[in-house]
């Protein structure tokens, strides 16, 4: 049970699904969730879904300067 409430206080907010998730990495100091990361490295260049990666990964440089 304490493992479980542990687990739950160290989740991130997702950059890329805006979810909160408990593992992933950090790029530019901005996290992005394992599950994410996983369909940004696998998805084709002729996937619609590849556009909405590109767009959010460009967003990860435009938040780095804020901060």
């Amino acid at each position: 049970m304490e493992v479980e409430n542990l687990e739950n206080t160290l989740q991130e907010k997702c950059v890329i699904c805006e979810e909160n998730k408990a593992s992933g990495i950090h790029i530019y100091h901005c996290f992005v969730c394992f599950s994410c990361e996983r369909k940004i490295v696998s998805t084709d260049v002729n996937d619609p879904n590849y556009s909405f990666y590109v767009e959010k990964l460009k967003a990860l440089n435009h938040m780095t300067k804020i901060v």
